[in-house]
């Protein structure tokens, strides 16, 4: 980006008045002598830049560069940040951070009430029904 500055700058430099017309004329002789010329210039418009539409206003380059400006600030401000704001505040759906709190309510309630924190028989064993030693067979058993 900075060199794009540079380069602005070195051509208005470069841009020399038309008003008056001057050449430097050298002789073998090594003398600096200088013509200076007064042609009349007749009174134009100035020059338009090489302008490329940004495809909003192919007419009018102001319009067309604020058009442009603006798209750009609503787009990445609008879609960008505020996509993320939404995002990061937007309701658990899942309801990982409510299971989080219950399990956490169900604890302290255990701690208080003196019960351990799992309860070795969750369900109560005279409600399971567990196959005999007959049906399993040969079946190897992994605990």
């Amino acid at each position: 980006m900075s060199s794009l500055v540079r380069l602005a700058q070195v051509t208005k430099k470069i841009v020399r008045p038309m008003s008056l017309v001057q050449r430097h004329i050298s002789t073998s002789k090594k003398n600096q002598e200088v013509c200076i010329t007064n042609t009349e210039l007749t009174e134009h418009e100035p020059q338009k830049r090489n302008w490329q539409s940004y495809g909003f206003e192919k007419d009018d380059e102001t319009e067309d560069l604020n058009a442009m400006h603006a798209t750009g600030f609503f787009s990445i401000t609008l879609c960008i940040v505020g996509g993320i704001f939404m995002f990061a505040y937007m309701p658990d759906y899942n309801y990982k951070n409510w299971a989080e709190r219950e399990a956490f309510l169900e604890l302290r309630r255990r701690e208080d009430q003196g019960l351990p924190l799992i309860d070795p028989n969750y369900i109560q064993p005279n409600l399971i029904q567990l196959s005999t030693e007959e049906e399993l067979g040969d079946t190897e058993i992994v605990i």
